[in-house]
């Protein structure tokens, strides 16, 4: 008997069939995508710690935390901070439990630190205040009422709030290419090649019928650029960069489309009005990050498809279902397409829970599919 709890539907609309789509990926330093790593980090440092003091995972959720940008001055080959980053993070933990207390501050300083270090290491000295300023101390203790939630005896966590998660697949070429770009010039082997190039880099798609455009934004590093010329040199090869690598994704898919890329539209070399950064972050230099304003938990923004603005990132990992749920849904998309790949050729889908009911019982499953012919979705 069908579970009335989960819908079929046949889906009417195909990214794939407009002639237009956007898709925006935020890479690993841009602000907003540097402060969702820094509070899962410290997400998962608290559930290192829970575990290894209690045995289990305490409530927490710090997915609220903003990065304020300071200012530096650059020039060519270096530069320095006028005013420092300053981190604000904030969110609910457990801070004492059975007797045994955590340092939550502590943590969360580590785990600043820590991302910081991996992103822009060698170009940003963490322990400097003059250039990084980290406030952990606005982390409050997890309120009462969802703390019982959390640790009732049950033996599937409950849901600790109503809320909805939204998956699909597979990635169009347009998403493939823009997810592939990013990655691409933020990876180890291309930054031996390239240390100008900064872990701040942002991908703009537009795909027009079968013309794919790309305006990517890169911050490139001081202390590898020597002129204006070698600036504009560096450039021009990251372009034929982002073209032969988006030429090689659109092959490997078995496809064709025209290939156009911009990098750093905004510069003026004739004034020296250039992007150019100590670290290889914007942050540096004035531009804020929020948690949740950047990618969703597939790494796209994807303002064609349905989508979530739940902030995934930060939520604990056992009940919060507006990280849990949002997760799996993109999970399930993939197996329905992966189990059901010659009926079904698109999946989207939402999950719905309610708050108290355990996680896994959905109050509502919502699948939209398309496929070849009259495919039988029901089964």
């Amino acid at each position: 008997m069908p579970d009335k709890r989960i819908h079929i539907q046949k889906g009417t609309y195909s990214v794939n069939e407009s002639s237009i789509e956007v898709v925006e990926r935020k890479g690993v330093g841009h602000p907003d995508t540097l402060v969702d790593g820094i509070v899962e980090d410290l997400s998962l440092a608290l559930c290192r710690e829970y575990l290894d003091k209690c045995g289990k995972i305490l409530h927490h959720n710090v997915d609220k935390a903003q990065i304020c940008g300071g200012a530096t001055e650059v020039g060519f080959g270096g530069g320095r901070f006028t005013k420092p980053i300053y981190i604000l993070l904030s969110g609910r933990a457990t801070y004492e439990a059975g007797g045994t207390k955590f340092d939550v501050t502590s943590i969360a300083l580590e785990a600043t630190k820590k991302r910081l270090r991996d992103v822009a290491g060698g170009y940003i000295e963490v322990d400097d205040r003059s250039q990084v300023e980290i406030e952990p101390n606005r982390i409050s203790k997890s309120s009462k009422d969802l703390v019982d939630i959390f640790m009732r005896n049950t033996k599937v966590p409950l849901a600790n709030d109503t809320s909805f998660g939204v998956g699909y697949a597979p990635l169009s070429v347009t998403e493939r290419v823009t997810l592939e770009t990013e990655q691409f010039l933020n990876s180890q082997e291309y930054k031996r090649g390239m240390p100008a190039v900064g872990k701040d880099i942002k991908v703009m798609a537009l795909r027009e019928d079968g013309k794919l455009k790309l305006t990517v934004a890169v911050a490139f590093i001081a202390k590898h650029v020597n002129s204006i010329a070698q600036y504009a040199e560096i450039k021009e090869k990251v372009r034929q960069d982002i073209i032969a690598n988006t030429r090689a994704v659109i092959k490997k898919m078995n496809l064709d489309y025209d290939v156009e890329v911009h990098v750093n539209t905004g510069d003026d070399e004739k004034t020296g009005s250039i992007y150019l950064t100590a670290t290889g972050l914007s942050c540096e230099m004035g531009d804020d990050g929020s948690v949740g304003r950047g990618n969703r938990v597939n790494g796209l923004i994807t303002p064609m498809r349905q989508m979530s603005l739940e902030a995934a990132a930060g939520k604990n990992p056992v009940n919060h279902v507006g990280k849990i749920y949002t997760l799996f849904s993109f999970q399930l998309a993939n197996d329905i397409i992966n189990e059901f790949g010659g009926d079904v050729t698109e999946c989207n889908l939402m999950m719905l829970s309610q708050i108290g009911k355990p996680i896994t019982e959905p109050k509502n499953v919502n699948l939209f599919l398309r496929g070849q012919g009259d495919a039988d979705y029901e089964r």
